[in-house]
């Protein structure tokens, strides 16, 4: 989804006599103790009803069968979608479906229902601003993880580990391979001496890895940039990066989970 573009396209609607733009934030967190016992679905019901006592009430008859062809194409989509649903979900319609933009989101939202000219994009627009295309880079020693975010859910990843053997670093996919099982002499030993090698190359070999990593966020369009890790690796790849680093959170998340990293870091 890309909600430049989708904002861009909204910002010029405008629809005049009884043909409104139904707008809907609907806050379905199930975080939100007020949803546990599904609370977001009496504020859906409630919403919706409001508008169409109104206006019958208003005796608005045209206005009135306009609204409820949206909100049987709107109630649909909620019942369709519901066991998907996170924390928010967003939709704008129109009766003659020229507007229909309907999306859950992994991000909260206020609650609130429009029926107007003009479809109502403030919170869009801060969700928008607020979760951007985001890179978040794991390190750790010889392994890097990334992590592309965009709108608060992982659209990529990207996983890199330095082949000692060659100083190279290798783009491989799946979860990185468990270290042969030795006596813990021989482990002791083997950590001593990659400590030592890390210490004399670190800086060489991130910066071989920060190059790979400049070019990943510019061809991939990442507006923020945040490095994860133990301080020391962190803030020597931070040095090594061209591009400018949002933040730095010295903490090892190498191995998390993706999703709780986003949401730790961004979220």
């Amino acid at each position: 989804m890309n909600l430049a573009k989708q904002i861009k396209q909204l910002e010029h609607v405008r629809r005049d006599g009884p043909g409104k733009v139904f707008t809907m934030y609907l806050n379905t967190d199930p975080s939100d103790p007020e949803n546990q016992s599904g609370g977001w679905k009496i504020h859906f019901k409630n919403g919706l009803r409001n508008f169409e006592t109104y206006l019958q009430e208003a005796n608005n008859r045209d206005e009135l069968e306009s609204f409820k062809r949206v909100k049987e194409k709107v109630k649909q989509y909620v019942e369709d979608n519901e066991l998907e649903f996170r924390k928010g979900v967003i939709v704008f319609a129109t009766a003659d479906e020229e507007v229909w933009f309907a999306e859950h989101v992994q991000m909260q939202v206020q609650t609130e229902f429009y029926w107007e000219d003009t479809p109502q994009l403030e919170q869009l627009t801060e969700l928008r601003n607020a979760y951007p295309r985001t890179g978040i880079i794991l390190v750790q020693k010889n392994r890097v993880n990334v992590i592309e975010t965009y709108l608060n859910e992982v659209i990529l990843t990207y996983h890199y580990e330095l082949d000692l053997d060659t100083d190279e670093w290798r783009q491989h996919t799946g979860p990185h391979k468990a270290d042969v099982s030795m006596g813990s002499g021989g482990r002791n030993v083997q950590q001593k001496q990659f400590k030592a090698r890390y210490e004399a190359n670190k800086q060489r070999w991130y910066k071989s890895i920060a190059s790979k990593l400049d070019k990943l966020a510019k061809d991939n369009g990442w507006e923020r940039l945040y490095v994860t890790g133990e301080p020391d690796d962190a803030n020597e790849l931070k040095q090594q990066l061209n591009k400018p680093v949002d933040g730095v959170i010295q903490k090892n998340m190498l191995h998390r989970e993706e999703s709780k990293v986003v949401e730790e870091v961004v979220g």
